[in-house]
Parts: C-alpha cells; sequence; structure tokens
C-alpha cells in the first residue's frame, strides 16, 4: 500500500489517483514477473537438482510424518531433517525446523498428500484470496485488491511458502467481523492459536473492548482445536511439543541461528546491534509492555474502531520478539484500517507519506538485511497514536 495519493484532502469519498493506481499496478506486475523468473530459472519450488529447500519444506516433512503415523517425530529435529532432504530429493546445509502446536499438524499432514512442488503452490497460491479478500472487506472498494496485491511484503511470504497470507487473513477477518458478527470473528481468532505468539494481545482487546461473545468463541475454538490435536495425535505429540519450544527459543532468539538481522523486533534488532541476550529481551518487554498498554486504553475508550481495530494489529506485531519479513504481510491489515479512517474521514497531513515509507522500509529489506520491518511497524504505529489524539473526542464510527 505504498505512496497513496488522495482527493478530497479532507472529508469522505477519498480515492487514488490514477498516478497512484500505476505505480501499484507497477508493484503488482513486478512481483509477479519476479516470481515467474524465479520459477523459470529454477530458483523457486524447483529447480535443475529437485526441490528448492525454504520454509515450506518444514511443513511438508512434518505432514509426511503423520501420515507415517509418527507424529511427535516432527518436533525431533534430526528425524525431521532426514524428512525434509527426502522432500526435496537432496541433501542441504542448515535445517527448517517445526516450532507450530500439534493443531496445525492436521494442515501439515493434508498438505503433505501432494507432491512437494504442488504442495507448495497450492499453499501460497491458496492461501492469498484470504488475504485479498480480509483487506478487500477492511477498505470496502474494489481497489482493495490493487492496494493489497501491491503490498510489498508479499513476495516474501510467496518465495519462502510461509503462512503469512493465513495470518493476515485471519487476523483482518476477524478485525473486520468482530463488530457485527463476533462470534465468528471470536472463531477466527481461535484459529489464529496456530501462531500463539501473534495473539498475545488480542484477550486484552477483547476483555477491555467488552467484547465477551468473541473472548468465549476464541476460547472454545482454541480449545476444541488442542483437543482435536490431542486426540489425533496423542499426549506425546503435545509433550514433545512444549519440549521443542525451549530448544527452538535457545537456537532462533539465544543462539541466532536464522540471523537477528532476519528477526523484525525490538529483540532481533538490539542482538543485531551487538546488545546482550539480557539487553534484548529487556527491550523487547518494553516494548511489549508498552504495546499492551496502548491496545488496552485504546480497546478501552471511545476512540473509532478502525483505530482500535489498527493499533491491535500494529501492536501485536510489536508484542512478540518473533517476527520475521513473512509475518509482515499482517501489516497490510492495520494500514487498511487507517486507509478506511481516511477515506471516511479525511487524511492527515503527512499520513500518506508515512505509510508511503513503511511499504517502502518493508521493499529494502533485501538490499539491507537489517530489521527495517520493525521500523515500519513503529511508523505505522505511530500514525495510528497521532489518529488517536487527533479523534480522541470525536465518536466512534459506525460498525464496519
Amino acid at each position: 500500500m505504498a505512496l497513496y495519493a488522495t482527493f478530497p484532502a479532507h472529508g469522505a469519498g477519498a480515492r487514488l489517483t490514477r498516478p497512484v493506481e500505476l505505480v501499484c499496478f507497477t508493484l503488482v506486475v513486478a512481483q509477479a514477473v519476479y516470481l515467474m523468473t524465479a520459477c523459470l530459472q529454477g530458483i523457486w519450488i524447483v529447480g535443475p537438482g529437485g526441490g528448492v529447500p525454504s520454509d515450506f519444506v518444514n511443513v511438508w516433512a512434518a505432514g509426511r510424518l503423520v501420515l507415517e503415523g509418527h507424529p511427535a517425530a516432527a518436533y525431533d529435529w534430526p528425524a525431521h531433517k532426514l524428512v525434509e532432504e527426502a522432500a526435496v530429493g537432496h541433501p542441504f546445509a542448515g535445517y527448517f525446523g517445526w516450532h507450530y502446536p500439534p493443531t496445525f499438524l492436521f494442515v501439515a499432514a493434508a498438505l503433505s498428500l501432494l507432491s512437494y512442488a504442488g504442495a507448495y503452490a497450492f499453499w501460497v497460491f491458496g492461501t492469498f484470496p484470504a488475504y485479498l479478500a480480509a483487506i478487500r472487506a477492511i477498505i470496502g472498494e474494489r481497489n482493495g485488491y490493487l492496494l493489497a496485491a501491491a503490498f510489498p511484503a508479499l513476495l516474501g511470504n510467496f518465495i519462502v511458502g510461509q503462512n503469512g497470507f493465513l495470518t493476515a487473513g485471519l487476523i483482518g477477518g476477524a478485525l473486520f467481523l468482530l463488530p457485527r458478527r463476533p462470534i465468528v470473528a471470536g472463531l477466527l481468532i481461535g484459529l489464529l492459536s496456530y501462531k500463539p505468539h501473534l495473539g498475545l494481545l488480542f484477550p486484552i482487546a477483547l476483555i477491555a473492548g467488552g467484547y465477551w461473545r468473541a473472548f468465549f468463541g476464541a476460547a472454545l475454538a482454541a480449545t476444541l482445536m488442542a483437543a482435536a490435536a490431542w486426540l489425533a495425535f496423542g499426549s506425546d505429540t503435545w509433550a514433545a511439543f512444549f519440549a521443542n519450544i525451549g530448544h527452538a527459543s535457545q537456537a532462533f532468539l539465544s543462539d541466532g541461528w536464522a540471523d537477528f538481522g532476519k528477526l523484525q523486533t525490538a529483540f532481533g534488532l538490539t542482538r543485531m546491534l551487538g546488545g546482550s541476550e539480557t539487553l534484548a529481551w529487556a527491550a523487547q518487554g518494553a516494548v511489549a509492555l508498552i504495546a499492551a498498554l496502548a491496545v488496552a486504553v485504546l480497546w478501552w475508550g471511545r476512540a473509532p474502531y478502525e483505530i482500535k481495530a489498527a493499533g491491535l494489529g500494529a501492536g501485536a506485531m510489536l508484542a512478540t520478539p518473533y517476527l520475521y519479513t513473512y509475518d509482515l504481510v499482517v501489516l497490510a491489515v492495520p494500514l487498511a484500517f487507517l486507509f478506511r479512517l481516511g477515506q471516511t474521514r479525511g487524511f492527515l497531513p503527512r499520513e500518506m507519506a508515512g505509510i508511503g515509507g513503511a511499504c517502502l522500509l518493508i521493499l529494502i529489506f533485501p538490499f539491507v538485511k537489517v530489521p527495517v520491518g520493525f521500523f515500519a511497524v513503529l511508523v505505522v504505529a505511530v500514525l495510528i497514536a497521532r489518529r488517536a489524539l487527533t479523534l480522541q473526542d470525536l465518536p466512534q464510527s459506525v460498525a464496519i
């Protein structure tokens, strides 16, 4: 959603101008051409020597272990790595760990019924429409599709076969439905428990806002999913998952296996700059506490719903220490709510420049390899805070 230009400057009915539509269209085409070129050159999904190892291989391998009757082995790193190499057809350096709760093994098992390449393509292109639909629904106009497809974070998720589209679809869909269909929204939030570290602030927001039906709907959905996974995969799998959490935390957050520069959080930035692990946790804790307090205040107060939703979306990304570039797809959700608010109430001075700057930070990540995504989220958080302070005395918007 880079470089918006709208008219009128104040009031309802804001629209993208033709030049900005062309910029967005160019971004869409550029990302599509890159993916096609990468596929033809054998550096995406399938290469000359077999499958290309990427994040998705851990999903396919975990699902294959489920189908072979060994779900707990998905958390056994040596056993899981052997299946990963079998998936791509050749050995490779490194390891793509499986750190998701057993509830996500249902999805992994279903995907592993296909070939590795087929499952990869089905996954990324199958979840992409959920993301598009959520952003389109929030913005409320057809240009939402264009804005969503132009967002620079998409390419990173496509390339590694990650779950950013599903996560953004669940968060965006839940926040869109919450005012009118809180139970359905709660069920979507419950499904988000497959990435529990991104749902840390949702209970705070729902309780502060008095959305009790959504709160209990989310709790019910998460509980039923956990129970279903226990019945299907056994208690040993859950025990293996909890044992794996400490191992994974040590490897990725303490030892930096995946490169601290790729970790788009206060924790990652501190470690990348040479700070100690203790200092990094202190910085992350401070950011998470501020985000939690801000969300609580927003959802307790009378701010427009768009601000509440945008604040929760950005706050959820700031609160977790574990956030990678593919997770930045979620940032499209708070941006969509900001854009919706701008359409109905007008855009603030330099607000579009701030949104464009956040998108530019994400766009340049491959060239700088520093946590620019963290700064992008901070920029959006500042824009949301500015909106909240500007509109604090205005009545709440009509529920969307």
